[in-house]
């Protein structure tokens, strides 16, 4: 009987793992190394929007056209694979927007990716542009009176009728590992790295112009599906 129990056990056990949707990794080859991503299966519109970009080499010659040492490297501008040097970036994307998928456990931890979008005044539904992400550093938070002080800055200005509320799971998360939480609930985060950190880092660590755009081209060369 206890080994017709503990074989029943081993058969469930199976049986969930087998159903349990693979999330897909995606490879980003770019000038500076390789960093490999994870897409969030329960974001499915960014997730598929993504990968379909990623199966037509949408992002292929694409430059990071905005990073900010210590807290993102932005990218999915095609009018940057053509630009001049100095030349201003950021205002193309696909031609379209995706609806938001913002989910309060998917947070703006170190290594997270999120999808850019339009401000507030102009985009109220959080919309999403279509083809523009960013991978991101962000600061270690030494206790909970810093991170107060974020949550407190956020809800007294911008955030006043949805208030930025954080867990402390996510406050241990923001301690140890770090992140930007004063974006948590305002973009949609659909992703994270999950090798590669460390040429993320480097890349947001390039000289920059005033628009901080990196003086010397970083690029995307390839992104592959790897699963």
């Amino acid at each position: 009987m206890k080994n017709l129990f503990l074989s029943a056990v081993a058969v469930l056990m199976l049986s969930a793992c087998a159903t349990k949707p693979v999330e897909p990794v995606v490879r980003i080859e770019t000038s500076m190394g390789n960093v490999k991503v994870v897409l969030y299966n329960d974001t499915p519109i960014h997730r598929d929007n993504f990968l379909k970009l990623v199966d037509e080499h949408f992002y292929d010659g694409i430059l990071f056209h905005r990073v900010i040492n210590n807290f993102m490297d932005q990218f999915g501008d095609p009018d940057s694979k053509t630009a001049a040097p100095g030349a201003p970036l950021g205002e193309s994307d696909a031609g379209y927007t995706l609806p938001a998928e913002i989910l309060p456990h998917h947070i703006h931890k170190r290594g997270a990716m999120n999808a850019a979008r339009q401000g507030n005044d102009v985009n109220p539904e959080r919309e999403s542009s279509g083809s523009q992400f960013c991978l991101f550093m962000g600061r270690q938070f030494d206790d909970d009176a810093q991170l107060d002080s974020v949550v407190n800055k956020v809800n007294s200005s911008w955030r006043k009728d949805c208030p930025l509320v954080l867990t402390d799971e996510q406050r241990e998360i923001y301690k140890t590992l770090g992140g930007s939480p004063h974006l948590d609930g305002e973009y949609t985060v659909f992703g994270e790295i999950i090798e590669g950190q460390d040429v993320v880092d480097a890349i947001a660590g390039v000289p920059t112009d005033s628009l901080d755009r990196p003086v010397s081209d970083v690029r995307i060369i390839t992104m592959v599906r790897e699963r």
